[in-house]
């Protein structure tokens, strides 16, 4: 027998087999898109021109206000901190001391029970 006469022959495959597979061909395509967006390059997607989509990096304008941003960020953090602070200073200073036991209540330790040592 020659190579091109042999067949091969594949089992049929079930819907759910045949639905984790579009799932896993359709999450790889999916996961690569996904980093060529998020990525800082220049780059244009055209899927079968139903639409196209370009993403630039940042322009000089752009970084400036994400700057802004940044800053504005910060500062509303250092003033969470430093209310979380003063309420935890607070919160020191009125811990009352603490409660000692009456001498009548107080526990006695239980003596140890005697281990039987089998000689």
């Amino acid at each position: 027998m020659s190579e091109s006469d042999e067949v091969i022959e594949i089992d049929k495959m079930s819907i759910d087999q045949f639905a984790g597979a579009v799932v896993l061909i359709l999450g790889a395509i999916g996961s690569l898109l996904l980093v060529i967006w998020q990525s800082k390059c220049h780059c244009k997607v055209n899927l079968c021109y139903l639409f196209q989509c370009e993403r630039r990096p940042p322009n000089e304008d752009e970084m400036k206000s994400l700057k802004d941003q940044a800053k504005k960020m910060n500062k509303k953090e250092d003033k969470i901190l430093k209310k979380e602070n003063e309420i935890l200073e607070e919160v020191e200073e009125q811990k009352t001391p603490r409660l000692v036991p009456k001498k009548s209540r107080e526990l006695e330790p239980e003596p140890e029970p005697e281990i039987d040592r089998l000689v």
